[in-house]
């Protein structure tokens, strides 16, 4: 019904955990319920004209309006939904725990790992969403113009050593996230077996970023 959404941001309301975003549109205010992540890069567009790519959904006899920065992102959201089980918040929730490259490439992957770093999203539940999305998203990833690096992240080995020594520094889940995916980047650390180097990096980067 809706392709997307062009209008001023008026308002940015976070309720129970959701992040609806008050966009009017020829003198009319949406309500749309936009990633948290999406919605911190908002703030600083409030009373700017922006663009969203919205998913229009009914529930019984409910309405929701669903918010994204890009089409693809908006397109990979439709996709989950569409998986038994996955409602609206769980794909939301996908979203903005690992972004749109690092979602995909954990789906066409098989990463159950990681995927099941998403609140609410547990092994099983990982696992089917991997089943049945790996080859679609595969080949849609390349019209979409989705670019994911199969080889960058480090092994379940380093991934858990890694996790635990960051969370035991006091690092956040979502600053830890963040530091693997830009670190994972590196060629040189790609190839490294040694624990101890991706922990190095790791930090330097939250050192320097935080």
């Amino acid at each position: 019904m809706f392709s997307y959404l062009k209008g001023f941001i008026t308002n940015i309301v976070f309720n129970n955990n959701r992040s609806i975003l008050i966009l009017e549109v020829n003198n009319i205010g949406y309500e749309v319920q936009v990633p948290p992540r999406f919605s911190r890069q908002l703030e600083v567009n409030l009373e700017k004209e922006i663009q969203i790519f919205t998913h229009f959904h009914i529930r019984d006899d409910q309405q929701f309006l669903y918010g994204f920065s890009s089409s693809a992102q908006r397109d990979l959201f439709r996709q989950l939904i569409a998986i038994s089980g996955i409602g609206c918040q769980s794909a939301i929730a996908l979203i903005d725990t690992l972004g749109l490259e690092d979602l995909v490439q954990a789906i066409v992957t098989g990463n159950i790992r990681q995927l099941s770093k998403t609140p609410g999203i547990g092994q099983k539940t990982a696992e089917r969403i991997a089943l049945e999305l790996k080859t679609k998203l595969s080949q849609w990833r390349v019209s979409a113009g989705v670019s994911i690096n199969n080889n960058g992240f480090p092994n379940e080995e380093i991934m858990a050593d890694l996790e635990m020594t960051l969370l035991a520094l006091g690092y956040t889940n979502s600053e830890i996230q963040q530091a693997i995916s830009v670190i994972s980047q590196d060629n040189l650390l790609q190839k490294n077996p040694h624990v101890e180097e991706w922990i190095r990096s790791a930090i330097a980067f939250l050192s320097f970023n935080g």
